[in-house]
């Protein structure tokens, strides 16, 4: 299913890209800090307010 070949070139190119990820981050590092005051207080309200509405709505459909 996996030749070598494959195996090798998907490990490229998941190093690669992790590589370009972190140095596009540091990069961006500082606008972000500037633009997106906050932005990790919001998000975490969003991600909990989604799984409370999950709950709330599996007891209100389950009765």
């Amino acid at each position: 299913m996996f030749t070598p070949g494959r195996i090798v070139f998907a490990s490229l190119f998941v190093i690669a890209f992790i590589v370009l990820m972190f140095y596009s981050y540091k990069k961006d590092a500082k606008n972000n800090k500037k633009h997106y005051k906050n932005g990790a207080i919001y998000v975490t309200i969003g991600i909990i307010s989604v799984i409370a509405f999950l709950f709330i709505s599996k007891f209100l459909i389950k009765g």
